[in-house]
């Protein structure tokens, strides 16, 4: 029993840990046009001849202005709105810390506001708030509705990958069409994260450092859909990507690792991830020391497969 108590909470940290380090970089523009999408609409209602300054999406090639707010409507731009201005402006201001008062001032702007121009930068913050606060449903649903205004933001659609495919089991509910989905997520954020220029204000290892968080939850999320799909083999490099990117490597990943190894009959890298697993400390250590100790009895009976 107090493993199971202590196993939600190691994993809320380790998402705090996370979510805030991708949430900082994406709010300065790194890995999220909409934030810069945002402030660039913010700046046209009030400095209507300084426009100039707005960073468009990564997807427009238009150099004008009139493109920055198509992604939200169809129609024309929103007009301005004083209380809808201010109403973004207590958001944001919530602190971070203080998850129940970010969600409800989030969820009361998308309601009052639904083609608010904040849109893209709210429910980004609200996919990383239902994430800490275990709510999954409406992280998935929202952070559905975060990727289809923003289809180039690798932080959510990594963050959907890996959280689809962690929580997606036989008894979901579409649970082929969901893994699916993660997949094609997964492989997106992987494709365009190369592609993603530097902001002049970041140094190379600050940007290096926010790119890598989101794809080692992206390789992490699509190694899992191919386990869940029997694809031991493709999911062993996916994995391996994933604990290489990671300073802090996941023992979650370490463990997958080692399954998929595992079952390839790579005896001995299976043996090398589930050690390096059980020495992280946590409530993976007994699981992943009997899983070295049963892969060590495997490799003394069975042939190990050529790499």
């Amino acid at each position: 029993m107090e493993r199971r108590r202590k196993r939600p909470d190691r994993r809320r940290r380790m998402r705090r840990k996370c979510s805030r380090w991708l949430e900082a970089l994406t709010i300065a523009g790194v890995l999220l046009g909409a934030c810069g999408l945002a402030v660039a609409q913010s700046g046209q209602s009030s400095q209507s001849g300084q426009g100039g300054q707005s960073q468009p999406p990564a997807q427009s090639t238009d150099k004008s202005k009139t493109p920055d707010v198509t992604p939200l409507t169809l129609d024309a731009a929103p007009p301005v709105n004083a209380e809808e201005d201010a109403a973004f402006k207590a958001f944001k201001d919530v602190p971070s810390t203080d998850l129940n008062k970010k969600i409800e001032l989030g969820e009361d702007l998308v309601k009052k506001y639904p083609q608010s121009r904040y849109l893209p930068p709210v429910y980004y913050s609200l996919t990383i708030a239902y994430m800490q606060t275990n709510q999954v449903q409406k992280m998935l649903d929202v952070g559905d509705k975060e990727v289809a205004l923003v289809p180039n933001d690798i932080t959510t659609l990594a963050i959907l990958a890996q959280t689809i495919s962690r929580t997606t089991n036989s008894s979901t509910p579409n649970a082929a069409q969901q893994l699916d989905k993660a997949a094609t997520y997964a492989k997106k954020a992987i494709e365009l994260a190369p592609t993603l220029p530097k902001p002049e204000n970041l140094t190379e290892e600050t940007f290096t450092a926010g790119k890598n968080q989101a794809l080692i939850a992206a390789h992490s999320g699509l190694g899992l859909v191919l386990i869940k799909h029997g694809k031991n083999a493709d999911a062993i490099p996916e994995f391996e990507q994933a604990v290489k990117l990671d300073t802090n490597p996941d023992p979650v990943n370490y463990y997958l690792l080692g399954m998929a190894n595992k079952s390839t009959s790579h005896f001995d890298d299976a043996i090398a991830a589930f050690n390096k697993c059980a020495a992280a400390p946590g409530p993976m250590q007994a699981q992943c020391k009997a899983q070295a100790d049963d892969t060590k009895k495997k490799s003394a009976t069975e042939l190990s497969a050529p790499k």
